[in-house]
């Protein structure tokens, strides 16, 4: 079986700008779920609808019993425990390893019968060719992260199940899996950031990564800003919702979790930043799309994950930095938070997690280097004395020692990428001593208007571009 459809209460933003809610209403004789959609032009209103819609409905009274099969009872679990109460990726993931693993594998055993040795074996198989290919064939083995996600679906099914008196016991514990791997996680250097910054000023991304390593936002969160969730008299920013992508669509939803809604305090540095960039946008987003306004996704809507990721990749290597993912950014700052000396407490809050015991799992070696550095500092002030004899002074430094010189930051100049910033038109060689740069913004009426200049050389004739945009902005003749 293929991916099962959203559940109840899913909630999106169309490309025509209406919003639409869909609704699960039934399953036909597959099992496959038969949906509602309602349409309306707000959000809240799609709400309501499906609030009505969903007192309408009358869920099937499912009857459980030990001897039904495992994979009608993880599909009763997921869809009275589960779809409603989870978000819409993290149902993705659900739906992917219940209905496309799990009940296709060990969805026949019946429930009672269920033994640790079957779920061995099923986790053994997956490893070895569970990832299945468009017709459903195996072809490639599944990394250990899988198969501990599907492995926590089958123990809360199981407990479940348990509660129910349906089973004497969790098969499920005990079961032995790969040992988690703790993956170190790659950050870059304060040069490399140096260096990634320049670069991406170049390239019309500066305030997004800069807020990314100031914040430690998620990429959706970033995305998911509007200018009014910025108070640029107390500093404070407020996390609402996140822009996610939802198989091939595009999403609008809060946060997954209550601790995700949050808010966190600006540098005053960086809101000085945001001030003049704000100057440059005509969007309520804080980062919109860059696409045509004739675009579906315009800058109606904000910046593709997926380009952003793209983007944050080709950067890197321009620069010549080792390859992060997004996400990265938000491991530099709170791992440069751990070693300015946030406490755990605060960190965690500040960046969403649910409790401080994710922080540390995840932050643990970090802490760790604290713990050491600190246990060092420690040793230097209360263990063995220094001989008498030990130099004092020297011709430098006044308490004797020779501080290591910290290496100055190469200078680094940005790389031209071959996509040129929003907003700043385009240049071309049109004869052996001639430039031509041109400007084609939407005048005032919707309408194209365009704007050329010459030079006998690309330098000059940047210049002339650059003066020629800045002047029609600060007249404001046009829009950009």
């Amino acid at each position: 079986m293929g991916r099962r459809k959203n559940g109840q209460g899913l909630i999106r933003q169309r490309k025509d700008g209406r919003w639409e809610g869909r609704c699960v209403v039934g399953y036909d004789e597959k099992n496959l779920p038969i949906t509602k959609n309602v349409l309306a032009k707000t959000k809240r209103e799609v709400e309501e609808k499906l609030k009505v819609l969903k007192e309408t409905i009358q869920k099937p009274v499912v009857k459980t019993a030990a001897d039904m099969p495992f994979g009608e009872y993880i599909d009763y679990w997921y869809r009275n425990f589960c779809e409603l109460s989870i978000a819409a990726t993290t149902r993705l993931k659900y739906e992917n390893d219940i209905y496309k693993h799990i009940i296709p594998g060990i969805g026949k055993l019946p429930l009672a019968a269920l033994k640790k040795s079957d779920l061995e074996k099923f986790y053994a198989e997956q490893m070895k060719s569970g990832n299945l290919d468009r017709n459903g064939v195996g072809d490639k083995k599944l990394s250990g992260a899988v198969i501990r996600s599907m492995h926590t679906r089958i123990k809360c099914a199981l407990d479940q199940a348990l509660k129910e008196g349906l089973v004497n016991r969790n098969e499920a514990v005990g079961c032995k899996l790969l040992p988690k791997k703790n993956k170190e996680i790659e950050v870059l250097s304060h040069e490399e950031i140096a260096r990634l910054l320049i670069q991406a000023k170049e390239e019309g991304f500066y305030e997004l990564i800069l807020l990314g390593l100031a914040t430690g936002m998620r990429r959706g969160e970033l995305l998911g800003l509007k200018w009014d969730d910025i108070n640029f008299t107390t500093g404070e920013l407020s996390i609402r919702r996140e822009y996610t992508t939802l198989g091939s669509d595009y999403i609008i939803s809060t946060p997954k979790t209550k601790s995700s809604v949050r808010s966190v305090h600006l540098p005053q540095s960086v809101l000085n930043i945001l001030e003049e960039y704000r100057k440059t946008v005509s969007s309520e987003w804080v980062f919109p799309s860059p696409l045509d306004p004739t675009h579906p996704r315009s800058p109606t809507h904000p910046r593709s994950p997926t380009s952003c990721r793209s983007r944050l990749s080709d950067m890197l290597e321009r620069v010549e930095c080792n390859h992060i993912p997004f996400h990265g950014l938000r491991h530099i700052f709170s791992t440069m938070a751990l070693e300015n000396g946030l406490d755990i407490k605060t960190l965690s809050a500040v960046l969403g997690h649910s409790s401080a015991e994710t922080t540390i799992s995840v932050y643990s070696h970090v802490t760790g280097e604290m713990e050491r550095n600190a246990a060092k500092k420690m040793d230097d002030a209360f263990g063995t004395p220094k001989p008498a004899d030990s130099p004092v002074c020297d011709d430098n430094h006044e308490d004797g020692q020779t501080p290591e010189q910290e290496p100055k930051p190469a200078e680094f100049t940005a790389k031209k990428s071959k996509k040129r910033k929003p907003g700043t038109g385009c240049i071309s060689k049109i004869s052996k001593n001639t430039w031509q740069g041109k400007y084609t913004p939407r005048g005032k009426d919707g309408k194209r208007e365009q704007h050329i200049v010459y030079a006998k050389s690309e330098e000059e004739c940047e210049r002339k571009l650059g003066e020629m945009i800045e002047k029609l902005k600060s007249n404001k003749i046009t829009i950009a």
